[in-house]
């Protein structure tokens, strides 16, 4: 592996054109190892190590964005799947962002935005080093709630095949969820779900 690769490579497999450039990597050294493949560009200003074969590995599309969009958080359908409380499999990576914040321009993978409001945005986040970087993810319940906050957007079927799925997990944490829902403002709706599915 030759230095200009070496160098994104100890950054966690990303490197920003600004870091590049004061690294004194020129920009047709960039120009080239895109042209062959090397790296990819995921947003204008950030790029990483090329991964053949791994173009749908989702550890990676999560790490892509994540490292895009600082403030990033995957959520809802995105966020079920990784749990796999869903059959459903999004064809855009689901990313929730502040209210108040500008969403970016990413490249790849294909990105749908969501704006939460400071107080549901902050609920619940999950953070997970990958060799691709950090991944920041909402827990399983505030995924729950969050999809039945969406519900009329998203649709109340995956909210119930979610909740359903969940319930038949032996790490399951009713209390937590419960907490969730009066948090995230849908304790009304999920409940008598919930009572009803439990008995």
């Amino acid at each position: 592996m030759d230095n200009f690769l070496k160098y994104i490579d100890k950054n966690g497999g990303f490197a920003r054109m600004r870091d590049l450039k004061e690294a004194a990597f020129h920009t047709r050294t960039i120009a080239h190892y895109l042209k062959v493949g090397k790296i990819e560009k995921v947003k204008p200003g950030l790029y990483r190590l090329a991964e053949p074969g791994k173009k749908n590995d989702e550890n990676l599309s999560f790490a892509d964005v994540c490292n895009a969009v600082p403030k990033g958080i995957i959520c809802l359908t995105s966020a079920l799947a990784h749990y796999e409380l869903t059959t459903f499999n999004p064809s855009e990576v689901f990313v929730a962002i502040p209210t108040a914040e500008k969403p970016q321009k990413i490249l790849f993978p294909p990105t749908k935005f969501f704006f939460f409001p400071e107080r549901f945005y902050r609920l619940g986040i999950i953070r997970t080093k990958t060799s691709m970087g950090e991944v920041r993810i909402y827990s399983m319940e505030k995924t729950i709630c969050d999809m039945f906050r969406y519900r009329n957007k998203l649709g109340e079927d995956l909210a119930v095949e979610a909740l359903k799925n969940y319930l038949k997990l032996k790490n399951r944490n009713l209390k937590l969820l419960q907490e969730y829902a009066v948090k995230c403002q849908v304790k009304n709706v999920l409940l008598p779900y919930l009572r009803a599915l439990v008995g």
